[in-house]
């Protein structure tokens, strides 16, 4: 019997890849004077705030993609601000900070031209704690915390179309709903492709409210359900067909292996920081999602297109 060859790929747009891979790393910034800097009066009793969310947003945007600290971020939007001949205010470092705690992140995405394929995942980031060197050399005085990172990713686009940050004792199968509740309800989702710790109940009757299609391998010595309901029925399918066909073979069959792209996009959120400079929750779960806004702009400048050529 023959040995098996992996599918081989080939990218059939290297010219427009390639500009858009320098072009993510222009110095070109754009301020747009139509801009909202300062909000209209809100109406209510109370000083009203002095920026908006989009000023907030703008600057704690570049303080986390060149890893500044608040301070050398205000001065670096100063400096941006002067060079456009902008006379705006700028927030200074205890504003951002504050502002940072309770931010609604704009999450800017393109959207798929069919329906929603979503690819879901989680990782750890490290929150406090000395390195790895550092901890092996004189021991750590100071015990590690870590952070989860789970993220929904268009598996067409490589968006990032929901992401959430919870604590490192919390499991994946519990974030799913969520991650489904950032999708919009008029949404078309077509699957959500995860791995096995997914394989639960609640995540399957969560993505069968959604009408779509789960692609999740059954667990190990995994047992069908009493058919109570569709998502029920519906995994007992894949847990004989896993059985009949084998794992290699299905998931080659149910296209699994597209779960791949989601680790990929993982790799590029710890890319912008292998640990947060936040140390409140709430300030951190603003900087995850302000780092999901930088990958959706840079994806949206231009992805690979790949096609099995063997």
């Amino acid at each position: 019997m023959s040995s098996w060859a992996p599918t081989k790929y080939k990218t059939r747009n290297w010219p427009s890849y390639n500009t858009a891979l320098k072009q993510r790393g222009s110095l070109s910034i754009w301020f747009d004077p139509e801009m909202t800097w300062t909000p209209p009066p809100t109406g209510k009793r109370g000083r009203q705030q002095e920026f908006s969310d989009a000023a907030i947003q703008t600057c704690l945007t570049l303080k986390v993609l060149f890893g500044l600290p608040l301070r050398q971020t205000t001065g670096f939007v100063e400096s941006l601000l002067r060079l456009v001949g902008l006379d705006w205010a700028v927030p200074d470092f205890s504003t951002l900070c504050r502002r940072q705690q309770t931010l609604n992140v704009s999450l800017p995405y393109r959207g798929a031209t069919g329906p929603l394929h979503l690819l879901i995942d989680s990782t750890g980031i490290k929150s406090e704690g000395a390195g790895e060197w550092n901890a092996r050399k004189h021991g750590c005085p100071k015990r590690r915390i870590w952070r989860k990172i789970h993220i929904g990713i268009d598996e067409e686009t490589l968006e990032v179309r929901a992401v959430e940050l919870t604590t490192s004792n919390v499991g994946d199968a519990p974030m799913l709903p969520k991650l489904l509740n950032q999708i919009p309800p008029d949404q078309n989702i077509g699957s959500v492709t995860a791995d096995g710790a997914y394989d639960t109940r609640k995540c399957h009757d969560a993505i069968a409210a959604r009408h779509a299609h789960a692609v999740i391998p059954p667990r190990k010595n995994a047992k069908p359900w009493k058919p109570t309901s569709t998502a029920a029925v519906t995994r007992n399918e894949v847990v004989r067909a896993s059985r009949y066909l084998g794992k290699a073979l299905w998931r080659r069959w149910s296209g699994y292996h597209r779960r791949s792209r989601v680790e990929t996009k993982m790799n590029c959120v710890k890319l912008l920081g292998q640990r947060l400079m936040a140390r409140d929750f709430d300030r951190q779960v603003a900087e995850i999602q302000i780092r999901a806004a930088i990958l959706n702009r840079f994806t949206a400048l231009g992805i690979p297109r790949t096609m099995a050529v063997g």
